[in-house]
């Protein structure tokens, strides 16, 4: 194993002369040579124009700053550790890893039997929950709405309530003792002369997967009454509590597409949030994220979001990891905060079970930047109404803002929350996200059930639906793409999926291959897009836009994706201008005024163009989705 090996230096060089960067690189992105470099769209964010360029040596992304070798591309796409892509860019040059010394050799086959010993306890209680003494276990995850392919997804099992059950189970495996207790499966009691016993009772089990999806450890919780409710494995030579997170073999994959990850408190929460959709979903073991873990968070997305209980405890977590992060935090990276607020009290699991997902997606494009989290922190029950409160209030924030490690990062991180301060002394500011300080009293602003079933309507039905529409067409009618792949190409969608979508469907157009629509779909299975695929083929939009349908004619469909583009367009267009309006309003100003009639102009000629879209392409082919 090679994270057991210490790597000379020269064989690093040796294989980093050895690797060719743009074929590891082409394997995930198309690339276009442009003169002795290769151009392509970055991988890292969603952009319209190609800024992402591999050299001979390293790429750079000239649009967010990505920049690395070939070992900090597979680290960063794939979330695997630096030894394990030395590991893996070695095996593709044929080089052989360097000899391990005897002790870590032996290291190594202990760290390979305790994993065999925990994947067989894994197995163990995975067939102990189908038994009939897992009937409890099982009731209690039907309760919480865990269905079948949920309890495969995740591996839940049971650990029943015997003392001996799991030693006796592994012991007929071949185990012995000292491995069960040094994995952690086994209590060695302190007094001599007595057996181990199970370490986990009563309990549901979570495996807890590292980074590639090998058990590592356990959760467990109790079922019924007892202390503690949730019992974790102990620290082992597999398992660092404070440098893992539960679900992040899940949701790594799942958040490339998304741009995301959402960090929830707990296994129950990560669960549920699967089961509504949000498969970037993972958790801290414990309430607060560490520094180790915000790091593993980062190589995956730059700016996760911490989406927590607005009660006591998960204000205090969020308030620690903000204050965690600000020592490592640097240019391109940080942490959102989002909090949920319903009339029931519900936790991130029972929302996802009360509540329409559109709550969840809400209260996630809400969430409050680092700087807003820091704010609040030291304004909560506290008046800033003289200029001693402002002097007292800029004090406490710089105590924040010195932990910044980055001087740039930290300057600008003072200028912003010095603006803030000044903001603040001039009372509240009309628009919600022009008031941070506004109401922010014992709770940070959280998003409603009330407020995100009324705000959601509009951009779901209409927005998102366009959106779903425009690439149904595509999917089903492949030959519309050539006329209109390069005014697709041209936007961002709105909603993170459905973009990660479209981009994979010009990356397909792009490659040169005829697909059909079978053809198209199965290539995007493959690419990991099963379940955007099913969101939008199997979301009914035939009935509101019947040119998505199989069998339609090429012009029919093409007329019926021009007019939702034009529609789309026309949209953006207009919550654009009112953005800019209310920006003339706050801040009035010459520029601001002749930014403001250049883009009405745009407006009204882009509505004269919808206006004669629609009489050409009578009867309207969107009479139910494209009116508003």
């Amino acid at each position: 194993m090679v994270g057991a090996v210490a790597l000379p230096s020269d064989f690093v060089e040796a294989l980093r002369a050895r690797v060719d960067l743009a074929a590891v690189i082409g394997k995930r992105v198309r690339l276009i040579r442009r003169g002795r470099d290769l151009l392509g769209l970055c991988p890292f964010h969603n952009e319209k124009t190609p800024s992402f360029t591999v050299f001979d040596d390293h790429y750079h992304c000239f649009g967010c700053g990505a920049h690395g070798s070939a070992f900090d591309f597979l680290m960063k796409m794939e979330g695997l550790s630096f030894p394990e892509a030395v590991e893996r860019l070695a095996s593709d040059v044929g080089m052989a890893l360097p000899e391990p010394s005897p002790e870590a050799r032996e290291a190594a086959e202990r760290r390979r039997g305790l994993a065999e010993v925990v994947e067989t306890a894994v197995r163990h209680f995975q067939r102990s929950l189908q038994l009939p003494e897992g009937q409890e276990a099982r009731a209690y995850l039907q309760r919480r709405g865990v269905g079948d392919d949920l309890i495969e997804r995740f591996r839940l099992g049971f650990a029943p309530a015997g003392r001996n059950g799991l030693r006796e189970a592994l012991a007929r495996e071949g185990f012995d003792e000292p491995t069960m207790v040094a994995a952690g499966l086994l209590v060695a009691p302190d007094e001599g002369g007595r057996a181990p016993y199970d370490r986990f009772r009563g309990r549901v089990m979570f495996p807890i997967m590292d980074r590639r999806g090998r058990a590592v450890a356990f959760g467990g919780r109790i079922l019924g009454h007892g202390e503690p409710k949730y019992l974790n494995s102990p620290e082992t030579p597999l398992f660092h509590k404070g440098q893992m997170l539960y679900g992040l073999h899940l949701a790594a994959p799942a958040a490339r597409q998304a741009g995301t990850l959402i960090v929830a408190e707990g296994y129950m929460d990560v669960i549920g949030l699967h089961r509504v959709g949000f498969a970037h979903a993972l958790a801290p073991l414990g309430t607060a994220l560490t520094p180790e873990q915000i790091g593993e968070l980062w190589r995956v997305v730059p700016e996760p979001v911490v989406l927590f209980d607005p009660d006591a405890a998960g204000l205090r977590a969020a308030a620690r990891a903000a204050e965690r992060v600000l020592p490592i935090l640097r240019a391109g990276l940080g942490l959102r905060f989002s909090f949920l607020s319903t009339d029931t009290g519900d936790d991130p699991d029972g929302v996802a079970r009360r509540y329409a997902p559109q709550f969840l997606k809400s209260a996630l494009s809400a969430a409050l930047s680092l700087s807003d989290m820091l704010f609040w922190m030291e304004t909560r029950g506290r008046p800033v109404r003289t200029p001693e409160d402002r002097a007292a209030l800029e004090a406490r924030l710089r105590r924040h803002v010195d932990c910044i490690g980055d001087v740039s990062l930290r300057s600008h991180m003072l200028w912003g929350l010095r603006e803030r301060v000044r903001q603040a002394g001039r009372g509240p500011a009309r628009g919600r996200g022009d008031r941070p300080d506004a109401g922010w009293r014992d709770k940070p602003p959280v998003l409603s059930a009330r407020e995100a079933a009324a705000n959601a309507g509009e951009a779901d039905t209409v927005g998102s639906r366009r959106e779903a529409i425009l690439l149904a067409v595509l999917l089903v009618h492949p030959d519309v793409i050539d006329r209109v792949g390069e005014r697709l190409g041209s936007v961002g969608f709105a909603d993170p999926v459905l973009d990660a979508l479209r981009q994979g469907i010009l990356a397909a157009a792009a490659a040169g291959d005829a697909l059909d629509s079978e053809g198209l779909q199965s290539h995007l299975r493959r690419c990991g897009f099963a379940a955007s695929l099913a969101r939008v083929l199997d979301g009914g939009l035939g009935a509101h836009a019947f040119f998505t349908r199989p069998g339609v004619v090429f012009e029919t469909a093409l007329a019926g994706w021009e007019e939702t583009f034009a529609f789309y367009c026309r949209e953006r267009m207009r919550h654009e201008l009112n953005q800019h309006k209310q920006a003339l309003a706050d801040s009035p100003s010459v520029e601001a005024y002749e930014i403001f009639q250049a883009l009405k102009a745009q407006a009204d000629g882009h509505a004269d163009g919808v206006a004669a879209i629609r009489t050409e392409s009578e009867p309207t082919a969107l009479k139910g989705s494209s009116e508003s």
